[in-house]
């Protein structure tokens, strides 16, 4: 591939001053043309000059005519990716040819939805973001004005309140970061063999007190199966996605319900489940909700659609799965390999 680049690029480009790629089809069947008249006369001999410029200029005639359909999608292309770069996507190539052409404005379409929904999301994190800091930084800033004016004294129920914000605000801090490693492809995972009741212990004691803070008052129940009792992950990295599942399951499921974190064995290896009493996600949904800045129809209790998609990247990383299964509420089963 190498060599035929090479050769390729030491090929004369004679038309590449020309400005037109019709003039350029013009000028291929003229030199053609002429080239082959030549050939026949030095072979054969003489050949009637009218005969010969009739050919030729009915030849580029009908070049210039089929051509115009040839580069049609070429021009389409141009104006769109100037309309591209004023920051207009919506932009698409009328494509009929199946010829190198077509295939070319194919892709041009594909990529033109693809910078669109880049776009979008892109504003969607702008969006999500600015409210999911703007209620806690608000929070904040009233504790602490109430404090300041001695409207309210410096107890500890009210640092609580204050750091229950802060907190809420490194949650989103750490999300941006982990989206950061996600785009650059880092896959640094330490892992260790990890005790699931423990790690479970420790997940719903983080839970408890993050639905304390939210004002939600929900039971949470564990279950481990003595097989599952050991699993080889990355602790920190798997103890976030179960807190953030337990978080959506507080935020989704009845106020009084109950959420159930579950672990045990399947043909593919140890079995993680959280599970509570919500509504449940649409079968059409169950993979929406792990692609970034997707909340979903009954993501009503705010978030920045970041925690799921993290959820994936994580699990994946450890070569697992992550999906949502069918229950009477909403239950989402991690499996990792054994």
């Amino acid at each position: 591939m190498t060599a035929l680049r090479t050769v390729a690029d030491w090929l004369p480009r004679p038309l590449d001053p020309v400005r037109s790629i019709k003039v350029k089809i013009g000028i291929l069947l003229v030199v053609s043309g002429c080239v082959g008249l030549a050939y026949f006369w030095w072979a054969i001999g003489w050949i009637p000059p009218t005969t010969s410029i009739t050919a030729i200029v009915g030849a580029v005639l009908t070049s210039q005519v089929l051509a115009h359909g040839m580069t049609r999608p070429l021009r389409e292309m141009t104006a769109a990716a100037r309309g591209m770069a004023r920051g207009d996507y919506s932009r698409r190539v009328r494509v009929t040819a199946r010829d190198e052409v077509g295939d070319l404005g194919r892709a041009f379409n594909q990529m033109s939805a693809d910078l669109a929904q880049a776009d979008r999301s892109r504003r969607e994190l702008i969006a999500n973001v600015s409210h999911e800091l703007r209620t806690p930084i608000a929070a904040l800033r009233a504790v602490l004005e109430n404090v300041v004016d001695g409207v309210s004294s410096a107890d500890p129920a009210t640092m609580r309140t204050a750091l229950a914000q802060t907190e809420r605000l490194g949650r989103l801090v750490d999300e941006l970061l982990d989206l950061s490693r996600v785009d650059a492809g880092v896959h640094a995972l330490a892992r260790e063999e990890v005790e699931v009741a423990p790690l479970l212990a420790e997940v719903v004691a983080e839970a408890r007190v993050n639905a304390a803070a939210a004002g939600r008052s929900v039971r949470f129940t564990t279950s481990v199966s003595p097989s599952a009792s050991v699993v080889r992950a990355d602790r920190e990295r798997l103890h976030q996605v179960l807190v953030n599942l337990c978080d959506n399951a507080v935020r989704h499921g009845p106020p009084d319900g109950e959420v159930r974190v579950l672990a045990g064995t399947g043909p593919r290896g140890t079995v993680l489940d959280v599970a509570d009493d919500g509504p449940g996600i649409d079968p059409a949904e169950r993979d929406l909700v792990f692609r970034r800045f997707t909340r979903g129809e009954r993501a009503s209790g705010g978030g920045t659609g970041l925690g799921l998609a993290i959820a994936r990247w994580v699990v994946e990383l450890h070569g697992g799965t992550i999906e949502v299964v069918d229950d009477l509420g909403c239950r989402i089963r991690i499996t990792l390999p054994t």
